[in-house]
């Protein structure tokens, strides 16, 4: 119990740290453009909370936070907007212009407020292209699930759109619309935006080459699109747990099971099937050095009847090479965009009937995740834990940076609208005008972060359980 408090507090830590490096980067981005554009900044803050270091540098205080979660940018009369006092001041300003402090953020030119708030969802997306082109040209290794598929109707009876189009299992996905595909995650990505779309993908079949045809369905869970596919893994032991079912049987690690009760084993989902009738005792013929053995293995169950057997399964390991710089350069920007595609498309899923509470992640499950994907990669190498945990934090960055852009006033590109409005009638929004349309964005985002803790909560219910 102690062992996975621990872990938990491993991956939150970790989590924490990687989430508040994006944050930093979007109010970096805010800081040098403020400073470019002639706004005063009152106080950049790495880390948030009780500042235990500061130190004033002309007219800016820089401070150290006692929580290491990204910080802020305290800009010069950024708070004065939408007061009472700003509200008084338009009555009585000529032509609606209100002038404040010299130096002030609701001083500056329109065009350079901005530019200063632009800054930070774009210092978001140079990150993620600088941080994937780094992976790029220093090369890495991936720990992945192949490309070669299993249907779902194998393990649970049905039909799923992978059969409608013919689909086998057994086959390889190699292409999807013209993408290669040489992992489960890739097959992924390119299905994922794309629920209730002809879809066209080569299929590798017995050495042959085949075209398909495939239409995924939209995960009203997720939003996301799927075909009714799993992903092949070879029954190959990598790890046994220490004190488990496995180890007590005998297993070690490089063992091929061939067979379970008598029932042949060609991948780990059929493993998967047998244990769903939950028997007491299992029967396992397995490969040792050319030498064909049996043991008799017990899993324990439990509270939700699933199976613990204590066995980690030897996944493909994919290399990718060194990029010279301008090559890793345009790798780099060219996955940052597809992301943003991705990113883009994933927001009008959200309007299609999906739900909401497992579909949207907040902060809680944001957090978990990238401190999963960290300890989960660290574990295995600390190349491995940086290359995944790098392009996670690529993902998430990008999704801070358009997030960020949304025309809500809580959001940046909500302000950006307003200062746009400014610029082309020469004066600003009345403030009960910009009032109203903050209290609409509130509502909204108070609606949707609702959900999105909810979400949260029966997400780290589910992995306790």
């Amino acid at each position: 119990m102690l062992a996975q408090i621990l872990l938990l507090l491993y991956r939150i830590v970790l989590g924490l740290l990687g989430l508040g490096v994006v944050v930093f980067v979007h109010e970096l981005g805010h800081f040098i453009a403020a400073r470019l554009m002639g706004i005063g900044v009152e106080a950049f803050s790495i880390g948030w909370g009780k500042p235990i270091l500061k130190k004033k540098i002309g007219e800016v205080e820089y401070r150290l936070g006692m929580l290491p979660l990204g910080g802020y940018c305290k800009m010069k009369g950024v708070a004065d907007y939408g007061t009472a006092e700003y509200q008084e001041a338009y009555d009585n300003a000529q032509h609606g212009k209100v002038i404040g402090e010299k130096g002030s953020f609701l001083a500056a030119h329109p065009f350079r407020r901005i530019v200063t708030l632009f800054a930070g969802p774009l210092f978001n997306f140079i990150f993620a292209v600088i941080v994937l082109s780094l992976i790029w040209g220093a090369g890495f290794e991936v720990t992945a699930l192949g490309n070669r598929i299993v249907l779902a109707s194998d393990i649970v009876p049905g039909t799923n759109p992978a059969d409608k189009a013919g689909l086998e299992t057994g086959d390889r996905i190699v292409e999807v619309r013209g993408q290669r595909t040489e992992t489960s995650d890739a097959i992924r990505r390119a299905l994922a935006t794309r629920p209730e779309e002809n879809l066209p993908i080569l299929v590798e079949r017995d050495g042959q080459i085949l075209d398909f045809s495939v239409t995924p369905a939209l995960d009203k869970e997720t939003g996301a699109g799927i075909l009714g596919i799993h992903f092949w893994i070879d029954p190959v032991i990598e790890r046994v747990a220490e004190g488990s079912p496995a180890e007590a049987a005998g297993l070690q690690s490089g063992d091929r099971i061939i067979a379970v009760n008598g029932e042949n084993l060609p991948h780990t989902l059929a493993l998967h099937s047998i244990l769903q009738q939950s028997p007491t005792s299992l029967e396992v013929e397995f490969v040792r050095g050319g030498t064909t053995l049996s043991t008799s293995l017990t899993p324990l169950y439990g509270e939700d009847g699933a199976a613990s057997l204590g066995i980690g399964w030897q996944l493909v390991q994919y290399q990718n090479p060194r990029l010279n710089p301008l090559k890793a350069l345009a790798k780099g920007a060219e996955e940052s965009w597809q992301m943003l595609g991705s990113s883009v498309k994933g927001l009008t899923l959200l309007f299609r009937g999906v739900d909401l509470t497992k579909a949207v992640s907040g902060p809680i499950r944001i957090t978990y995740l990238v401190g999963d994907i960290a300890a989960e990669g660290f574990a295995r190498s600390f190349v491995a834990g940086l290359s995944s945990t790098a392009n996670f934090l690529a993902l998430i960055s990008i999704a801070i940076g358009l997030m960020n852009l949304l025309p809500l006033p809580v959001f940046d590109g909500g302000m950006i609208i307003l200062f746009c409005i400014e610029a082309v009638r020469g004066k600003a929004p009345h403030p009960r005008v910009v009032s109203a349309f903050q209290t609409v964005g509130v509502v909204l985002i108070a609606a949707l972060m609702i959900f999105a803790v909810f979400g949260d909560i029966n997400y780290l219910r589910n992995l306790r359980n």
